[in-house]
């Protein structure tokens, strides 16, 4: 019977409930009858349906069982700090988990210099492309004024308060936090430099998003107080600059990536998003001009002294545009259409990119 359950995940921490001691106990009748007891982490749980018809599907599965009830409890204080351990592993709570030496986690800071670049779509699709090929993926909206991720995964779902704890829901297979899902509807932000990096030092110690492959921070346009703080509280992110063909759009997101310099982070490289249209006879029309990109990876590549590569010229797509609507992702939504096949394409580079072992603890010992 604990094996059936082993395979019931939490639907928000996506680990065995019985691997989190969410299963108080399980009794068997004679008769065939089961009766499992499973602890919510909080009272209000919004997937508590999910749960009861989780296990209750695993269990009516194992041979023998003629009839499943399931009654869901409450974790106490104690049951709920030691989940919380459980999650981090026992490490120091308050601790930005993906700035540690040892983390093994592709964190990718989507910038640009200004804003109606396509930057937010672009990450979204990014990410849930990344996702689709099996990664685990994070994604932490940190526009905190300007929030979008929400609308464009097509989620309405709030976070999960777990005491100190806040567990991101999930969309699309992405563990997503943003501003948008805890702020009322219409409701502005208004925080200055402090509460800005009071704001995203939260979503990255307080979030748990668990073991990822990649985190995808959605930055705001220019060069203000949350880029600063990304560059403190991640140093080891990396920034993808994100540009159109415009040479007005090229020169400020020339300066966004000449932060990343100035602050030591690497820059992944450079994406030019409206590159041109696809028309029906298989022509391009150029509609905000050719070169952005190109420019901004050239200027980057010579102030860097390495090569700053211009990765994807993504073209504009009414599908792209709709799927951002609709709440579905261009790369799921419509696979095939241009921009997805050049998003995936993207995502599939940057996820699949080897990482340094630079810094990292390899686990050997020298002996002799």
């Amino acid at each position: 019977m604990r094996a059936a359950l082993a395979t019931v995940l939490d639907p928000e921490i996506r680990r065995p409930i019985t691997e989190l001691g969410m299963v108080e106990s399980v009794q068997v009748s004679a008769t065939g009858a089961v009766l499992v007891t499973v602890l919510l982490t909080t009272a209000g749980c919004p997937l508590r349906d999910t749960i009861d018809r989780d296990v209750t599907a695993a269990v009516r599965a194992v041979p023998g069982v003629v009839a499943v009830r399931v009654d869901l409890g409450v974790m106490d204080a104690e049951q709920r700090a030691s989940l919380r351990s459980t999650l981090r592993g026992g490490t120091p709570e308050r601790e930005v988990p993906f700035a540690r030496p040892g983390s093994l986690t592709r964190v990718i800071a989507v910038a640009s210099g200004k804003g109606g670049v396509g930057k937010s779509t672009l990450t979204v699709n990014l990410a849930v492309a990344m996702a689709a090929e099996g990664l685990r993926v994070g994604l932490v909206d940190a526009d905190v004024h300007g929030f979008s991720v929400p609308g464009l995964l097509g989620t309405r779902a709030k976070p999960t308060k777990l005491d100190d704890m806040v567990l991101p829901p999930v969309a699309h297979d992405v563990k997503a936090i943003s501003m948008g899902m805890v702020v009322p509807d219409g409701q502005p932000v208004m925080h200055r430099g402090p509460l800005l990096h009071r704001a995203l030092q939260q979503f990255l110690t307080e979030v748990h998003f668990g073991d990822l492959d990649v985190l995808l921070l959605d930055m705001p346009p220019g060069t203000g107080d949350i880029p600063i703080s990304v560059s403190q509280l991640l140093p080891g992110s990396e920034v993808l600059v994100v540009t159109t063909p415009q040479p007005a759009a090229a020169e400020v997101a020339h300066r966004s990536g000449g932060l990343a310099t100035r602050t030591s982070q690497r820059i992944a490289g450079v994406v030019e998003n409206m590159s041109w249209m696809p028309m029906p006879d298989g022509s391009r029309v150029e509609l905000f001009g050719s070169g952005g990109g190109e420019q901004v990876a050239r200027r980057l590549s010579a102030e860097t002294g390495t090569e700053v590569p211009l990765l994807a010229q993504v073209p504009i797509d009414v599908a792209l545009r709709e799927g951002g609507d609709a709440g579905t992702p261009v790369v799921l939504s419509a696979p095939d259409s241009p921009a997805a096949v050049v998003i995936r394409d993207l995502a599939h580079r940057l996820g699949h990119r080897p990482r340094s072992l630079a810094g990292r603890r390899l686990g050997i010992t020298p002996v002799g």
